[in-house]
């Protein structure tokens, strides 16, 4: 009996090591879009190329979200408008299921890109209002539909609404969480990308008003990212990322949207 015991101890000793503690692969059933807060968020977007340097690469990010019916479906549209110094740069439309956040369709464009939209139902891809088919022979659009089917049958999450995506997630001090991404319209494919609950920490806002947070750390060669969230909302207030301990780059939200 002792052996016995012994040999179970190594084993589920064993499983702790390799998968770790409290490991949670996402899946649909993990999602609670109850968080999402709907109406209009703003970000500051900058970076830095060194901590003490002054802020560059300046953006604005405003992004929208709305739930609604779509042909008899409730969903969550999520609008995004990314402006520079002096211009729209970038724009995106997309739709989700209700429940468990999964993408259906994302358009959007880029000011130097064009226009494209993935339907991931009907795993469909078009640039510029022409559709990429199984025939094409370019290199970059068989990559772009190759890496569109490599979610079939899977449950992703969109990457491109990641700030939207986080506050749907469970928290838990010291949880690790694998989150299944995929960016639509790129050749990248479904990517399982792993973060960490790696503690809490206070932000202070209007009135020295204390703001407690989730810190959600993503750590891989060259790329620190770390997301303060709050615990009572569940938006994301800031992001803290440091790019081969060269470059700094900040989100903070706004307090407000005017």
């Amino acid at each position: 009996m002792k052996k016995t015991s012994l040999v179970i101890f190594i084993v589920l000793i064993s499983r702790v090591l390799v998968f770790g503690q409290d490991t949670l692969r996402i899946s649909a059933k993990d999602i609670n879009t109850t968080h999402l807060k709907e109406g209009t968020h703003r970000y500051l977007v900058y970076a830095k190329m060194s901590k003490t340097a002054s802020r560059t690469l300046t953006q604005f990010w405003t992004r929208t979200i709305e739930r609604t019916v779509v042909d008899g479906r409730r969903v969550i549209v999520v609008k995004q408008e990314w402006e520079d110094k002096d211009s729209i740069m970038h724009t995106t439309k997309s739709v989700c299921e209700e429940e468990s956040f999964r993408p259906l369709t994302h358009d959007f464009w880029w000011k130097q890109r064009g226009a494209v939209s993935v339907d991931l139902e009907q795993k469909t891809v078009s640039m510029n209002g022409v559709a990429i088919s199984e025939t094409d022979t370019s290199k970059s659009k068989k990559a772009i539909l190759s890496a569109l089917h490599s979610c079939d049958g899977k449950f992703v999450l969109n990457w491109h609404l990641d700030l939207e995506v986080f506050p749907t997630l469970p928290f838990k001090k010291g949880l690790v969480i694998s989150v299944p991404f995929y960016e639509p319209g790129f050749s990248t494919p479904l990517t399982n990308s792993v973060f960490t609950v790696t503690g809490t920490a206070k932000l202070e806002g209007y009135n020295q008003q204390k703001i407690d947070c989730w810190l959600l750390t993503h750590e891989e060669k060259g790329n620190k990212e770390v997301f303060w969230i709050s615990k009572k909302t569940r938006e994301v207030l800031k992001l803290e990322q440091e790019i081969n301990g060269k470059i700094y780059r900040y989100k903070i939200k706004f307090g407000f949207s005017v």
